[in-house]
């Protein structure tokens, strides 16, 4: 065998590794370090009340644990927790409803956070922090999801409509009409703040 022919062999052999399997999945461990934040706020962002988000927290990462394999694209990570919070919250506001309590889900407010504030945390809080909230409780649920998911979680299109189970050009003109009513919203508020002075 000559050096020639022993090189193309082990060219012939070399196989380029897919891209999906470049990326290995992760450890559960890391995810939970990795994501508890997001699944929290996500959580209490979906209007489950601040006594019950740590255990709709644990029962979401329960099924990440038991699930976890199943993931096909490590890279859409995000999405798909974002997608087992939905689920997981869906089912923890229709089993309330059936046990009878009645009671609609909380309003989007600002305690979406998984440590409550400090005393100083809550005098820091800007005007601009609180007029955004307020502005984002104008959206209806459906336009504030997506609005949310763009804007303050960074996700894109693609990732909003994954993380949703919607439609990619449902998400875009979600997303789009999500904006126009903000900015309505927000054009309103200045007018009232103008009229006032």
């Amino acid at each position: 065998m000559t050096a020639a022919s022993a090189t193309e062999d082990s060219q012939a052999e070399v196989r380029p590794i897919p891209q999906e399997a470049q990326t290995a999945l992760p450890s559960f461990r890391s995810v939970y370090d990795g994501y508890f934040d997001f699944v929290w706020t996500s959580t209490r962002r979906m209007g489950v009340p601040v006594d019950a988000v740590d255990d709709v927290v644990q029962e979401v990462f329960v099924v990440v644990h038991g699930r976890l394999k199943t993931l096909e694209r490590p890279a859409s990570l995000r999405s798909w927790l974002y997608g087992v919070v939905r689920r997981t919250v869906s089912t923890y506001h229709r089993s309330r409803h059936v046990r009878g309590a009645h009671e609609s889900p909380e309003p989007f407010d600002d305690g979406a956070s998984p440590m409550q504030p400090s005393p100083l945390d809550l005098a820091v809080l800007s005007d601009e922090v609180r007029l955004l909230w307020r502005l984002l409780g104008e959206l209806d649920a459906v336009k504030r999801e997506v609005f949310v998911l763009a804007e303050l979680e960074e996700m894109t299109a693609p990732e909003i409509a994954e993380a949703c189970g919607i439609p990619l050009n449902t998400a875009y003109s979600r997303l789009r009409a999500a904006r126009l009513e903000f900015d309505a919203a927000f054009a309103r508020y200045s007018a009232h703040q103008k009229e006032r002075k």
